[in-house]
Formats: C-alpha cells, sequence, structure tokens
C-alpha cells in the first residue's frame, strides 16, 4: 500500500524534492558541524522568514522573499564576525528573533485573509511546485560546483581557521561563502522541515557522519544518504499514516524524528564499539 504514493504526482514531486534537499543538506551540514556553527543555520532559517512576510506583504514570491533574506542575513553575520569581533552567538540571537518578529509583524499588516504558514513553520513536501524543485537543483549545482572548486580551502577554515590563516588562505572570504552557502541549503530545507525544523535536518546526518568518518569526502557522502533516507522515510511513513489510519501526520515533524532516531542508535552503536575495544 505504501509504494501506491509513487503514482501521484504530488509525492513524485515531493520525493524528487526530498532527495535533492539532502544533497545541499548532507554536503554543507557536515561543513557545518567541523565548523561547529550548527547554531546558524538556526538563526538564518529564522530569519529568513522574515523574507517570507516581506513577500506576503509586497505580493511576490515568499520563497524568493526567504531566499534573499536568508543570504542577506547568513552574510551580514558573517561579515560582522569577521570585522568587529562580535560573538557569534549574540549576533545569531539577533538575527533569530529580529527575523521571525518582522516576517509575523508583515504577515499581520498583509490586507487580506491571513495565509497558512504551516508549510513553512513545519514543512510541507507534498505541496512542492515544480518551480522549487527547479530552485533545489539549481541551489545544488551552485553547492557542489562550489565545493567541488574550493574543496581543500573550505576544509582548511573548517578545520583548522587560525592555520589556515597562518598559511595564507583568504580566511575572511571564504567563511562568507561558507555562510552565503548555508544560507542557500537552510532555504532549500525550508519546504521540507520548515523553518523551526531546519537545524535538525541540517545537523542530524552529518554528526551520524562524523561519529563514523574523519574525511571529510566521506562525511559528506554519509551525511547525504543519511538524509536521503530520513526524508524518502518521513514521506512514506506519513503517507502510510494518513492512508491506514486517517491521520494527518505531516512529513516535516516524522522526517526530523526519523533522523535523531537514527542517531540515537548510531550513537548507542559508537558507545558499545568503544567499551568492546576497552575490553
Amino acid at each position: 500500500m505504501t509504494l501506491d504514493a509513487l503514482d501521484f504526482p504530488f509525492f513524485q514531486r515531493a520525493l524528487v524534492a526530498g532527495l535533492l534537499a539532502s544533497v545541499a543538506g548532507g554536503v554543507i551540514g557536515t561543513y557545518v558541524m567541523v565548523r561547529r556553527i550548527v547554531s546558524v543555520s538556526g538563526g538564518i532559517s529564522h530569519a529568513a522568514f522574515g523574507g517570507v512576510g516581506l513577500g506576503y506583504f509586497l505580493g511576490f514570491s515568499p520563497v524568493m522573499g526567504a531566499l534573499g533574506f536568508g543570504l542577506l542575513s547568513g552574510i551580514g553575520v558573517g561579515l560582522a564576525y569577521r570585522r568587529f569581533g562580535s560573538g557569534l552567538d549574540t549576533l545569531i540571537a539577533m538575527v533569530w528573533a529580529v527575523g521571525m518578529a518582522l516576517g509575523m509583524l508583515l504577515i499581520a499588516m498583509t490586507p487580506g485573509y491571513a495565509p497558512d504558514l504551516t508549510s513553512y513553520l513545519f514543512g510541507s513536501l507534498v505541496l512542492v511546485s515544480r518551480d522549487y524543485i527547479l530552485l533545489i537543483a539549481g541551489v545544488d549545482l551552485v553547492i557542489l560546483v562550489t565545493v567541488a572548486v574550493l574543496f581543500d580551502h573550505l576544509r582548511a577554515i573548517a578545520f583548522d581557521e587560525e592555520f589556515a590563516q597562518v598559511v595564507g588562505e583568504p580566511v575572511a572570504g571564504l567563511f562568507l561563502t561558507l555562510m552565503g552557502l548555508t544560507a542557500l541549503t537552510v532555504v532549500s530545507l525550508m519546504r521540507v522541515v520548515g523553518v523551526i525544523l531546519v537545524i535538525a535536518l541540517l545537523s542530524l546526518p552529518a554528526a551520524i557522519a562524523q561519529q563514523w568518518s574523519e574525511d571529510l569526502r566521506n562525511m559528506m557522502l554519509v551525511a547525504v544518504l543519511v538524509s536521503a533516507f530520513c526524508t524518502t522515510g518521513g514521506l512514506f511513513l506519513s503517507f502510510w499514516l494518513s492512508v491506514a489510519w486517517g491521520l494527518d501526520a505531516p512529513s516535516g515533524p516524522l522526517i526530523v524524528l526519523l533522523a535523531a532516531s537514527l542517531y540515537g542508535l548510531s550513537s548507542a552503536f559508537k558507545a558499545a564499539g568503544k567499551t568492546e575495544v576497552s575490553r
């Protein structure tokens, strides 16, 4: 019965969008975990919600508004951090709160009926359009090309920024590039799990990969595969609960719960392996 979901065009679009988003999430999520800037993804996603509100208020695509706000907030935080030496956590908290507040205010001020924000807050893969799939594919292309060209340089600032600066790497420019790629990834994941849960899907697959490999390329591959498994599993589980039990279970939270469960299992196996070796 679950495989019958593949007969529906909306499910096919959702599956393709989830798999494409997993590529961006796995690759950039690995950098985010290694660089220890996980909270950045949460800050950018909530800041991007201001762009959603602006899109509704001015009558253009909320997704494009989120993309613009996400990029501006990511690069803005990066510039402030590099130029003024301000605490990154403080900057993230500020853009986190301001983005959400601005988005809610603009949406409340928008004439007419208030839009349904559930798909932006908690994700709604089953409602993705072909245009959004093309957007995610474009984001994947930008990320993969950039990472391929700058792989060694981004790896240097991810593992040891101080050493990278000593050997002459353009640390500031690379950090801003990473922040921009993170912003693109956050927006691509927004319709998968929503603004509130983006930080989990960006970090958990990469955290699992980090437990089993120290090689950056292998970590990226594992993170992409884990993310793809979680998005696919969450989608099919949502469909099954809807058809078999009549439950309206959104795919976004199920995807995150599945990722969290895998992280728990991975941690348990890793701990058991260490215990066995110590004996």
